[in-house]
């Protein structure tokens, strides 16, 4: 049985627009539902939202037969966490909070098995297809994609060394934390926060990796792709729904 190809990944490679949903509600359900929309990829967040490494799984499943990638958001920079959603076979991984070259290096390893990295080693697991991929452990990380988020002014200081890392494949600004670091939390649009924004992606893209975001806001969404964000999420699927059933009800409303 071959390895599973990164069809994200090669995109990213080849220079091609992605867009993205953020899934944040945790069930396979709901992730099967809009697998089919249409996005290039789903991001399942465990940093802020209730998922864990079973409700993953779930979602890995359920969205497998779909023309859309898969992206999970560890809750953290920790290797324990970073292998066992490897392990579950997810391919593509964002690392939240990574402030400097050093974090991103420890990201790198994570993933890689030694002498490269500290990956821990099952021949068992879903990512093997239960050890019916040949060479997996040789070739996996071929196939891994390891994007990092830079979200506070430190982080944003040290873009050119976090590019520099060898295994960084690509750079995601978070404008929510971002804003509060710079001292106006929950003003994602603040001038000076966008300005941010903006010079970030452009000295990402300027360093010959790949930039993404995500943002509500199809004017801005759409102001980054110019900008030259390559991965470009546009909506999460909580924020969809729960804004979508306002906007019915209020049509009803006494």
């Amino acid at each position: 049985m071959d390895l599973p190809k990164n069809h994200f990944k090669q995109a990213l490679k080849e220079s091609r627009q992605q867009i993205g949903l953020w899934c944040s509600l945790p069930g396979a359900y709901a992730a099967e539902a809009v697998a089919g929309s249409g996005y290039d990829w789903l991001l399942f967040d465990t940093e802020h939202s209730p998922g864990d490494p079973l409700t993953v799984l779930a979602q890995l499943q359920a969205v497998a037969p779909y023309n859309v990638s898969a992206v999970v958001r560890p809750a953290s920079n920790d290797t324990v966490l970073i292998k066992r959603y490897l392990d579950l076979g997810a391919q593509t991984l964002l690392i939240p909070y990574v402030q400097n070259a050093e974090e991103a290096k420890s990201a790198v390893a994570a993933i890689r098995y030694a002498p490269q990295g500290v990956r821990g080693v099952s021949a068992l697991t879903r990512a093997t297809r239960f050890g019916r991929v040949a060479g997996y452990a040789q070739h996996a990380q071929d196939e891994l994609c390891l994007l990092v988020q830079v979200e506070t002014q430190e982080a944003l200081d040290n873009i050119e060394a976090i590019a520099a890392v060898d295994g960084v494949d690509g750079i995601f600004v978070g404008p929510g934390d971002l804003a509060a670091s710079l001292g106006y939390i929950g003003q994602v649009e603040h001038p000076n926060v966008v300005a941010k924004v903006d010079d970030a992606i452009k000295r990402i893209k300027a360093c010959g990796k790949p930039a993404g975001i995500l943002t509500g806001n199809p004017v801005y969404a759409k102001r980054c792709i110019e900008l030259g964000t390559l991965f470009t999420a546009v909506g999460v699927d909580a924020g969809v729904l729960v804004r979508e059933t306002e906007k019915l009800a209020k049509l009803f409303a006494k």
